[in-house]
């Protein structure tokens, strides 16, 4: 366990300097926010992923596993799955300072893993404990300014970050360190079938959209930075007219 626990934190080291250095230094850039260098890669691997495994493959087999699935049986697992991040949602809410949050992840987990059948019925829910999203470790990392480095487009999987490997420190925590590959492997399934079933509804904007692939990848990243609460620059009008002005007399 300690060996395995060195490795991880040094690739966790390792990715945070990637991170670091993937930094745009001219935030005057207009591409600053997006660091995409293995574009042409990735464009190749959307391809594959929107026309051919996500219609022929991922779409109706998440579909089906909606469909034929009894909606107590669905409920139950989902449930039991997110009972599971519970305890590494509680530590990284602790290092991004959100004590609130994380009492009510740890409230979360005892109480369902007890009373609620180990997480099979969500009794927190009904005890009024609030039920917030998961976080990973790089939500905690980005937080304080890592940054997400290259964006890739991973075959049979969709988009990611560099960032995102540093999640391997979750694993390390129980109950999720219980689980060997196979079972890993299922709560992974399960819960991305339950994912892109409720994408169903966004498809028609993602069809209509001129680029898809930067669409997709511009929403990904604003995600990514939701989840790791990155304050984002007020906004402001006076500033956004002047510039407005400015382009139209320049232009």
């Amino acid at each position: 366990m300690l060996s395995r626990l060195t490795r991880i934190f040094s690739l966790s080291v390792l990715m945070i300097l990637v991170g670091c250095s993937s930094a745009p230094d001219d935030a005057a850039n207009a591409d600053s926010d997006v660091n995409d260098p293995l574009e042409g890669f990735n464009r190749a691997m959307w391809t594959v992923n929107y026309d051919y495994l996500d219609p022929y493959v991922v779409r109706p087999v998440s579909l089906a596993y909606v469909d034929y699935v009894p909606s107590p049986v669905r409920t139950g697992l989902s449930n039991f799955l997110s009972n599971l991040d519970e305890p590494a949602s509680m530590i990284n809410n602790l290092l991004m300072g959100n004590g609130k949050k994380a009492l009510d992840h740890f409230n979360r987990f005892w109480l369902n893993s007890t009373f609620g059948l180990l997480g099979l019925i969500d009794i927190a829910s009904e005890a009024g404990i609030s039920k917030h999203e998961e976080k990973a470790f790089s939500d905690a990392v980005g937080h304080y300014g890592v940054g997400n480095g290259p964006y890739v487009m991973a075959p049979g999987y969709g988009p990611l970050t560099v960032r995102e490997t540093t999640d391997l420190v979750d694993s390390t925590y129980a109950p999720l360190s219980y689980l060997n590959i196979w079972a890993s492997i299922g709560k992974w399934a399960i819960q991305g079938m339950e994912n892109r079933a409720a994408l169903v509804s966004q498809e028609a904007m993602l069809d209509n959209s001129p680029d898809p692939y930067a669409l997709t990848r511009e929403v990904y990243l604003q995600r990514r930075d939701f989840k790791a609460e990155i304050e984002q620059p007020e906004y402001n009008p006076e500033e956004e007219e002047y510039l407005d002005d400015y382009l139209d007399e320049g232009f």
